[in-house]
This record gives structure tokens, sequence and C-alpha cells, in this order.
């Protein structure tokens, strides 16, 4: 159990502005993270592991992409429990993001609203940042595969954490440029990652989602598809890559999308990204600040995404669930719905650390998927 009483800080950040006790937290893991100081945030790890992707998963909770958008904690993040860490979403150059305030608490409903927009300082120190993880010294990504994490667990080690690299497009950057931007991205974090996210989601970017479209997905998918094959066979190493989707999508967008999927060899999805739904808000104190609305209310909306995804894409495809996971039953509904790991964010502002061992244990009792995934 962390050292650091959460629910005692919990109201002396809560009466802060929400993206003011953002950065203080960062800045404080941040500060902490190669001290012995970390001893008093640092939590043992549930030992949970799962093989998906060719990789080997120490277990099955994860950090969600948005939480750390410059990658300047991972051996924080680590520290916490977590079985992987996805830093993120970076774009190729640096950009401020849309203005503030734009991060807007929603506490009666355990939620957020934040319209950040891709806010970053860009990919050379987005990759500079992952570089100075001691994590990745110890277990760079060839040590996060399968056949490797078995030699350290013969060995009596824990395995590597497992380290996503979350990628998108600048604000400025046209739409139908966007699979330059994805491209420039790629190539930058594919030595460093563990697989690769590719942000085609968020409601903050203007005309982002209409990269879910069938022939915007089908060109961007393709031609990401062919850097990867080139990027594999000039390093010798095959990245994974996975493609995070919104819940605001119909039956048949879903079902356009898993196809998309399939047929360009991606190799997970990872569902979902925050909604533009209001209607389990309604009436709330800033429930009608424009931008993505995350926490409690998501959870049902990103299970029968999950749940829609399974069906269309068989028994073994990897899936990530994200949305609404505030308690290990929460987390369990993820797995019962279709998802293979399950990632956090919004429920750590609410919870804080003690969130992610609860949902280790609770993933942890439940059957593993079939060895295939």
């Amino acid at each position: 159990m962390s050292l650091l009483p959460y629910p005692l800080l919990r109201p002396f950040l809560f009466r802060l502005d929400a993206e003011a006790a953002h950065e203080l937290t960062l800045a404080q893991l941040e500060r902490i993270q190669h001290t012995p100081l970390l001893a008093l945030a640092a939590q043992p790890r549930i030992d949970d592991p799962l093989t998906l992707a060719g990789l080997r998963f120490p277990n099955r909770v994860g950090l969600a992409a948005g939480l750390d958008k410059n990658a300047r904690c991972i051996d924080a993040w680590g520290a916490l429990g977590f079985g992987f860490v996805e830093v993120g979403t970076v774009t190729p150059l640096a950009q401020a993001g849309n203005p503030k305030p734009r991060i807007f608490r929603l506490p009666q409903s355990r939620a957020l609203i934040n319209r950040l927009g891709f806010n970053n300082e860009g990919l050379a120190a987005f990759v500079a940042n992952v570089r100075r993880s001691r994590l990745r010294a110890q277990g760079s990504s060839a040590a996060s595969t399968a056949s490797s994490c078995a030699t350290a667990s013969a060995q009596g080690t824990a395995p590597a954490l497992v380290l996503g690299l979350n990628i998108g497009k600048n604000a400025a950057t046209p739409i139908e440029r966007a699979s330059d931007d994805y491209l420039t991205a790629l190539e930058a974090v594919y030595p460093y990652a563990d697989y690769v996210a590719v942000n085609i989601s968020s409601p903050n970017t203007q005309n982002l989602r209409a990269l879910q479209s069938d022939a915007a997905l089908e060109q961007l998918l393709a031609t990401l598809a062919e850097r990867r094959a080139e990027l594999s066979a000039a390093s010798g190493v095959r990245r994974p890559l996975l493609i995070k989707i919104a819940p605001d999508l119909d039956a048949e967008q879903i079902e356009a999308i898993a196809a998309a999927l399939l047929r360009h060899g991606m190799d997970g999805v990872i569902a979902t990204n925050t909604t533009l739904g209001r209607s389990a808000v309604q009436g709330q104190p800033h429930a009608d600040e424009a931008g993505g609305l995350s926490g409690a209310p998501l959870l049902q909306a990103s299970n029968a995404v999950v749940r829609a995804l399974r069906q269309r894409l068989g028994p073994n495809f990897p899936i990530i669930g994200v949305g609404g996971v505030q308690s290990g039953a929460d987390a369990q509904s993820k797995l019962e719905a279709g998802a293979d790991l399950v990632q956090l964010y919004t429920g750590l502002i609410y919870r804080g650390p003690a969130l992610v061992p609860e949902v280790a244990r609770a993933l942890a009792s439940l059957p593993h998927p079939a060895p295939a995934r």
C-alpha cells in the first residue's frame, strides 16, 4: 500500500483548478521517481501475467494515454503497480492545445470533461523522456516479448513493464495530410515502444474522428501497415499497432472498423476514448462544456463497444477496454464484455493509486483468455 494517503490529499487537489492539480501531481511524481522518496508512492505489483499481441504483460491493468502526455513519469507509474503504461498522445510538433480552462470535474458523477487538444511538447522531448526512463534501460522493448519475459520469470525476476506510445496528428495539419503526421510519429517512437497506439478518436482535434470513416480509415491503416513493415524489416523487430476508437459509434461503423483492423493486420484495438454524449450528466455544473466526457458515465457505453468489437473480431483479437473503471467490479465488467486488458485514467483522479492493486486483484480472479490471443 502506498504511504501517501490519497483520501487526505484529494480535498487539497480538488480545491485547485483541475488542470493545475494535474500538473502539480505530475511534477511531484517526476521529481521523486528517481529518488528514495518514490517509496512513499510505491505499491506492490499484482502478479497476473498475460501474453497478448506477442507481449508479456505482468498484469492486466494499465495506465491510459492522456494522463502523461509527455512521458515524464514512466518510472513513477511503474512503481504504482501497473502492468503496462501508455503515454502520449504525442504529435510531431509541440503544440499548446486549446485555450484554458479546459478540464472540468463533475464530482457528482465521478467524471471529467476535457478539451485539452493534444497539448504536448512534441516528438523530440517525448522520445528523450522515454529514453531517460530507467524501466526502459532495465527492460527495453525487446525484453517485453513473451520469450524474453519467460526467461526473466525462470530467473526469478519480474517481467519488464510494457510501454505503449500513443501518437496523433498536429491540429494545424489538414485532415487530408493526417497520414504524414502519423508516419512521422511512428518512425520516431518505433525503436522505443512495446506497442504503438494510434489515436484517431479524440473529440478535441478538429475533424480527427473523420479518420474512423471507411475511406479515411482504409487509407490510414494501409499506410501505417506499409511503413510498419519497412521499419520491421530494417530493425528486425515487429512492433504491435493498436488503434484507439471512440465510443460514439453505431453498429455499422463498428462493423467497418473491425473489418478494416483485420484486413490491414492491426494487432489490437483500444476501446474507447471519451464521449461527446451528455445524457448521464445533464443539469450538473460544467455538463455543457465542450470536450470529451470520461469517468463513471462512460462505463456502459464503452463496454457496449467492446462487446460489439468482440462479436465482430472473434475470440483472439486483442482488445484493451478503457472508460469508466472506478472499481474492481467495473474492471471485471470490461473483461466480461470481451476485453483482454483494462486501462485507468479518470478513476485515478477520484480513487487515487489504491485503485491500481484493487483492479489488478479483481482481474487476477478471472480466467485468462485462450493462449492464441
